[in-house]
């Protein structure tokens, strides 16, 4: 194992919760290096924390832990789970949010059933700290994924939607919505280039109108809209030095249309 753990949660800085699951952590594997992914999923937002870990953890050293806690059923009767995808290791809750991390690759799946590896002393609504925390320090140690619970054949499955493309163009959605308030499609670059490579098209999102596919945000004038291939292999949209989001009028799930000029 590396001794990396990444956290990803929705606590926020504000409050205790993140020190103290590194707190339990460090108890059990001293040696441990955390990495924080992000702590500013919004409440509750299962889709979001994923398209977060989705799009950072594969680029991790191998054997990296990468702790999840975006929990809305926490206490409830939903699955601690651990999963394998390839040489990278996930702790967390049943809830989908794995299911839509580990969609395109082949993973092993683990229900968190052996107690030995928890605190003893456990809160019905802080199973980061109690049950997730310390599973996750003992994975890094070196205790083996198949020790920590039993095989779990099927995860509580969510599925991205998918954008739609025929001969005139590409209907897609936006699915995440980063800081700056940069719009970020289901839309992959392949798809554009199957569809419409080197012919004009009208991209429709918001309450805007773009006519071309930019490189990056600085190909127009400040407080213009851009369209671009964006990290992710993705389409998004952004304004120069300004909040697409704001400016434009769009929150996640919105359609973004692309049509193909004849």
């Amino acid at each position: 194992m590396s001794s990396i753990i990444t956290l990803t949660t929705d606590f926020g800085l504000r409050d205790h919760y993140v020190s103290v699951m590194k707190a339990v952590m460090l108890r059990i594997h001293p040696g441990v290096r955390f990495i924080d992914t992000s702590h500013e999923i919004p409440p509750q937002d299962v889709m979001a924390g994923a398209w977060v870990v989705r799009n950072s953890a594969m680029l991790f050293p191998p054997g990296t832990v990468h702790l999840v806690v975006v929990d809305p059923g926490v206490g409830t009767s939903r699955k601690p789970v651990g999963i394998k995808i390839r040489d990278q290791y996930f702790i967390g809750p049943d809830n989908g949010i794995f299911s839509l991390i580990a969609e395109d690759f082949e993973h092993e799946a683990f229900h968190l059933t052996n107690d030995t590896y928890w605190l003893k002393k456990r809160s019905a609504t802080f199973h980061g700290r109690d049950i997730f925390a310390p599973a996750a320090a003992h994975l890094a140690k070196g205790v083996p994924i198949e020790e920590l619970g039993e095989p779990l054949e099927q995860l509580v499955t969510y599925r991205w939607a998918l954008p739609i493309a025929d001969k005139d163009g590409v209907q897609g959605w936006v699915v995440h919505i980063d800081r700056y308030g940069n719009l970020v499609t289901n839309i992959p670059e392949k798809m554009l280039k199957d569809t419409g490579e080197g012919r004009a098209v009208r991209i429709y999102v918001g309450n805007t109108i773009l006519k071309e596919i930019v490189t990056t945000f600085g190909d127009v004038p400040d407080g213009e809209p851009a369209a671009y291939i964006g990290s992710s292999d993705n389409l998004e949209v952004a304004i120069n030095k300004g909040n697409a989001q704001q400016m434009l009028g769009v929150e996640k799930g919105a359609q973004v249309s692309i049509v193909v000029q004849k």
